[in-house]
């Protein structure tokens, strides 16, 4: 955002910058042109873990085209394959297809401390997900072993500006998975 002060100074308010996100997203199908212009985003709605109350917050993403089951998919047909921005994009056409998952990385700017909305997801995982027009539930998971290297390659590749978030903190940051709920 052109108008927003550096994330890292004193006073920067995320949750103001976050609605402001929140409110374009919706009023334009996902297609950022204020205040995230190019920006390729999701909106997840988690459950307080506390509060009971819903929480959303915008996030970059990527889709897995990872099929549900063998039988879903031809035997010879790619099942790990990252699709590129040109056959996903963000916004009003960025839908995901029938067997996509959507990808998400619970960096929270490299602080050390996981995201809240991690955190409620861990106790709830059935999440509500927004990707242009397009508002479903979903399960989320937390990727383990090869799956998780696998997918946070595929979201530092699509988003270099988180590549160095893992060497900045002690923790593990989560690479989450949200599956539709059919």
């Amino acid at each position: 955002m052109s108008d927003t002060q550096d994330p890292r100074s004193p006073g920067f308010d995320i949750r103001a910058v976050n609605q402001t996100v929140i409110a374009e997203y919706r009023a334009t199908g996902g297609a950022l042109e204020k205040t995230l212009p190019g920006s390729r985003l999701v909106l997840l709605t988690t459950t307080g873990r506390h509060s009971g109350r819903e929480h959303t917050t915008p996030l970059g993403y990527v889709t897995d085209s990872a099929a549900d089951s063998p039988a879903d998919s031809p035997a010879d047909a790619p099942t790990d394959e990252i699709p590129t921005d040109e056959e996903h994009q963000a916004g009003g056409n960025g839908r995901a297809g029938r067997h996509d998952r959507i990808i998400v990385f619970a960096s929270n700017m490299a602080a050390s401390r996981h995201p809240d909305w991690y955190r409620n997801l861990t106790a709830n995982p059935k999440v509500t997900v927004e990707l242009g027009d397009d508002r479903f539930a979903a399960q989320a998971s937390t990727a383990t072993g090869t799956e998780r290297e696998r997918l946070y390659q595929a979201l530092v590749e699509t988003m270099p500006g988180i590549r160095g978030h893992q060497e900045q903190v002690e923790r593990e940051i989560p690479v989450v998975v949200l599956s539709a709920l059919r």
